[in-house]
């Protein structure tokens, strides 16, 4: 994602962000289907846990769907991080433009 700190970050709390959830909920399901490779994974509300079959599904659809939704975050946050940047460019400018043109001439 964007280059910003997390912990530097005066925009919002990180428990606010959403895509930071996401950002985690995709790292702890790669965890969980990697810490119980070859074993069944219980939920709280079916009483049959997912095998073979239903992990491979999460291997195979959910974790790349998850995966394209932070990188396209990931482009729309650059995106705007570039568009802040120019603005913020243009407004540079627009003061030195102004400051240029209040100052009295000489000679």
């Amino acid at each position: 994602m964007a280059s910003l700190s997390v912990s530097t970050s005066r925009l919002c709390p990180p428990e606010e962000d959403p895509f930071l959830l996401l950002q985690s909920t995709f790292h702890a399901v790669q965890d969980i289907l990697v810490r119980h490779r070859g074993q069944p994974l219980r939920r709280s509300w079916l009483d049959r846990p997912y095998g073979e079959e239903e992990i491979t599904l999460l291997e195979e659809d959910v974790l790349p769907a998850l995966k394209g939704c932070l990188a396209r975050i990931a482009e729309l946050d650059d995106w705007l991080l570039a568009e802040m940047e120019f603005l913020a460019r243009c407004d540079g400018e627009w003061e030195r433009f102004r400051s240029a043109k209040l100052r009295p001439r000489l000679g």
